[in-house]
This record gives C-alpha cells, sequence and structure tokens, in this order.
C-alpha cells in the first residue's frame, strides 16, 4: 500500500465516520431521555450534516482493527477483549480532547453527560465509554471485515476524487462559517461568564422562532432572525433563573483571562 493510497482510505473513512456518525447523534438526541419535548438537534458545531469526532473515531477503530495481530495474547477471547478496551479507551481520549478544547478555547460544550454517574466535566462518563467498546465490537465484526475491498474498489473509482473532493470542499466552508459564528458566541459567553451548552441554545433558537412564527433551518440550527446577540441574552437570562433554583445551567464562577 503505498503512502498516497493510504492518506486516500483514511481521507474517506473520516468523511465517511463524520456523516453516519452525525445521522446517528441526530436520532440518539432526538430520543434521549432529557430531550423532553422530542425535537430533531442538529448535533456538534457545524452546519452541515457532518461530526468530526466519528470521523477520528471510526479512522481510529479501523487502525487498532489492523494492529490487533500486535497484541501478544495468545487466546482469541481475551485478544480481542483486550483490543475492544484499547478501541473504547482511545474514543474516550478524542472525546475527552475534543470537549475540552472546545470549553477552554470557544466556551462551547458540544455534548453534556453531568446528569450522568461519575462524570468528567459532563464530557466523558463510563456509560459511553461502555458504549464506545460496543461500538468498536460491532464495528470489529460487521464493518472492519467487508471495509477493506469496499475502500479499494471505491478508491480505484472515478467517483472517489468527486465525493472527496466535494465533500472536503464543503467542509472547509463550513469549517470558516462555523468557527466565525462560535468566535461571537465565545465573546459572549466570556464576557458573561458562561459555558454554553450548544444543544440547549439551538433549542432555544427553535423555540424562539416557533414563537414568532418564524423559519427554523435544521441544517443551519444557529441562524435566526433576530440578532444573535439579543438571542444569547435571552439564553443568558434563562440560565441565570435556573442557576437560582439550583438546576443545570451554564453559568460558571471564574474563567481564566487568558482564554
Amino acid at each position: 500500500m503505498t503512502i498516497l493510497y493510504g492518506f486516500m482510505i483514511l481521507a474517506l473513512l473520516f468523511a465517511s465516520g463524520s456523516m453516519f456518525g452525525w445521522m446517528l447523534e441526530v436520532f440518539y438526541r432526538r430520543f434521549k431521555p432529557t430531550n423532553k419535548e422530542r425535537v430533531w438537534i442538529n448535533p456538534g458545531f457545524l452546519n452541515g450534516p457532518c461530526l468530526p469526532l466519528y470521523g477520528f473515531g471510526l479512522t481510529a477503530l479501523y487502525l487498532m482493527a489492523m494492529l490487533e495481530r500486535f497484541i501478544p495474547i495468545d487466546d482469541d477471547a481475551l485478544r480481542k477483549g483486550v483490543l475492544f478496551a484499547v478501541m473504547a479507551a482511545a474514543m474516550t481520549i478524542i472525546e475527552l480532547i475534543a470537549g475540552e478544547l472546545f470549553i477552554i478555547r470557544r466556551h462551547l460544550k458540544l455534548w453534556d453527560y453531568s446528569e450522568l454517574r461519575f462524570n468528567y466535566k459532563g464530557i466523558i462518563c463510563p456509560r459511553f465509554s461502555f458504549y464506545w467498546a460496543l461500538l468498536g465490537a460491532g464495528y470489529y465484526f460487521f464493518i472492519h471485515p467487508r471495509i477493506i475491498s469496499g475502500l479499494e474498489w471505491f478508491s480505484h473509482n472515478l467517483l472517489f476524487s468527486f465525493v472527496i473532493g466535494f465533500f472536503y470542499g464543503i467542509l472547509t466552508i463550513d469549517l470558516v462559517r462555523s468557527f466565525s459564528l462560535t468566535a461571537k458566541i465565545k465573546a459572549f459567553a466570556y464576557e458573561n461568564r458562561m459555558v454554553i451548552r450548544y444543544d440547549e441554545l439551538k433549542k432555544h433558537i427553535r423555540a424562539e422562532a416557533e414563537k414568532q412564527r418564524e423559519k427554523y433551518r435544521f441544517l443551519n440550527a444557529m441562524h435566526t432572525e433576530r440578532d444573535l446577540i439579543d438571542i444569547l441574552r435571552d439564553y443568558m437570562e434563562k440560565q441565570l433563573e435556573q442557576a437560582k433554583s439550583g438546576r443545570l445551567n451554564d453559568m460558571i464562577s471564574f474563567i481564566k483571562k487568558d482564554h
């Protein structure tokens, strides 16, 4: 396998994982118990159907499955158990790094496990590490055996270049727009000593759009007819009310000045 071919395979895996992970999260967030309103939520900080976290995750699972033969354990079941534990640890680390970066650099919490036991800052918890182990096992048994031949065929097909070019072109545009938007949100959050839960902000924007009989854009969930700062002020008032009653809220006591 040449370096260029290997890079193409990883590029395709990242794209596939990002899109399929987005679909998985859309349905999970629609039906999770804390979403009592049962509204559809566009997950992540991008506008389009893409979650880079899952792209990195699928790429990591692929690479770790390829390295199984290097695990020095003779018992097949035990070796696979160790592999799935390593996969779960790797996914948890990816989740931790992504969650911490967005909290520290953007004052955003893209997901929230605060109501689950033994969570760390609401961004990782044992329950989801277990889910990552199950996901790793599912990938190993049902996807990995078929993925090599499928990737080899697709990477030699003319359609490959078009799909990859289209995906990464759209992703680049989306990243630029999304980081520009979240820079404005970060400035507001920093000024008001908040870490904003992005899903809650999106639900607030949706509720406001329905109240004002405005069009709501699922794939551009942060778009609003009102000024974004006004929306953020309304959202902050809601969080302050929750803080007074001791409920889960976004207000924090201190933010380091170098952030």
